[in-house]
């Protein structure tokens, strides 16, 4: 005998979790659009600032162990980590580090071009992890991870890049630059990012986004 169910009867527990993981949009928004491009310019300032304070700490920390002025390289990862976990969708974490490398070269810094040139290799390094997890995970361990193999692609790029690439230099070097770059990475893009996008999103500034409506249900 065929029975109707009534429109009325609530949905099974089962069908309203398998609904709730259908998957999200991820074209972008105008917001998306709006929000990536002020990001990209407030962290190309952050950048700018970063380029006398962080380069004065890479050189002492350089001129006391060869290689390890890597740990002072995180802040400039920052971009890709915040635009990725900010707007959680397929190249945000890219184009907000490319803008801020843009940002930051505009304004002045003794690196010229190659500013973006290695801003586009360490967006493409968050981007990768993020889209490992298929824009669906952005906690404080994806959001190391992503600072880690942003870290990951400025050391690769500045390996062969430049007048006097790291290739040229001592294994030792690059072992203990990589190791820096790594907690670097890790700490300043991947923790400081994190708990910056925490920061803005007890603000309400990200009330249109994911990240505001998670700080929302866990307060």
């Amino acid at each position: 005998m065929h029975v109707t169910v009534p429109a009325s009867v609530p949905e099974p527990a089962g069908d309203r979790t398998a609904t709730s993981a259908a998957p999200r949009r991820l074209s972008w928004r105008v917001v998306d659009i709006v929000v990536a491009a002020v990001l990209g310019v407030a962290i190309g300032l952050v950048f700018w600032i970063w380029n006398t304070i962080g380069y004065a700490w890479f050189t002492a920390a350089d001129g006391i162990t060869p290689g390890f002025g890597g740990i002072a390289v995180g802040i400039w990862l920052l971009g890709g980590v915040v635009g990725g976990l900010v707007i959680r969708k397929p190249g945000a974490a890219l184009v907000v580090e490319v803008v801020a490398a843009i940002v930051s070269m505009l304004i002045g810094n003794i690196w010229g071009v190659s500013t973006v040139l290695e801003g586009i290799a360490q967006g493409l390094g968050a981007e990768l992890v993020f889209a490992i997890f298929l824009y669906r995970r952005f906690g404080l361990p994806v959001a190391a991870l992503a600072g880690i193999v942003s870290a990951l692609g400025s050391w690769l790029f500045e390996m062969f890049y430049g007048a006097s690439p790291n290739f040229l230099k001592s294994a030792e070097f690059n072992a203990i630059y990589l190791g820096a770059l790594v907690i670097s990475g890790a700490l300043l893009a991947g923790l400081v990012g994190w708990l910056l996008v925490r920061a803005l999103a007890a603000t309400g500034a990200l009330s249109r986004f994911a990240a505001g409506r998670e700080l929302r249900r866990e307060v």
